[in-house]
């Protein structure tokens, strides 16, 4: 799904595959970013070093973004499942990806659930939740 507007982030095209996958229908945009709203808000309800617990606006998530590669290469996602919420406006994703420390050539195996708002066609909030301890594992190479 990559293009050269895109190039920098490559390291997470089975993520955004997979989430534009369960938001299809829902939102507009080829890509992922390009299905969020410029102000949107998103927060991580976990707890991982050096990441934050909330972002504002799509450049600021750009911005976060823009180094996954330097540290973690997705290979793919899968196990997607999309729940409907009682809100029409809501979308709840489960999905895992699947990839690389570079670090430390650990498997990277994760799974999420992610709450979604949409209006206008556009995310405007993002809840997310992983398991924080995969992430740790593949980052040190210990279970905690």
């Amino acid at each position: 799904m990559t293009n050269s507007k895109y190039a920098a982030f490559v390291a997470l095209d089975p993520f955004f595959d997979i989430v534009m996958q369960g938001l299809a229908g829902a939102v507009d945009g080829d890509h992922y970013f390009e299905a969020i709203a410029d102000d949107a808000v998103f927060e991580y309800r976990y707890v991982f070093p050096g990441f934050p617990s909330k972002i504002e606006g799509r450049d600021a998530l750009m911005a976060l973004y823009s180094g996954y590669g330097d540290s973690t290469v997705l290979h793919s996602g899968d196990a997607l499942i999309v729940h409907r919420s009682q809100d029409p406006r809501v979308l709840i994703i489960e999905y895992e990806v699947h990839g690389e420390k570079i670090s430390t050539g650990n498997s990277y195996d994760n799974r999420f659930i992610s709450v979604v708002t949409i209006e206008d066609r556009k995310i405007v909030h993002w809840r997310d939740y992983m398991d924080s301890l995969a992430a740790f594992t593949a980052e040190t190479g210990t279970r905690a």
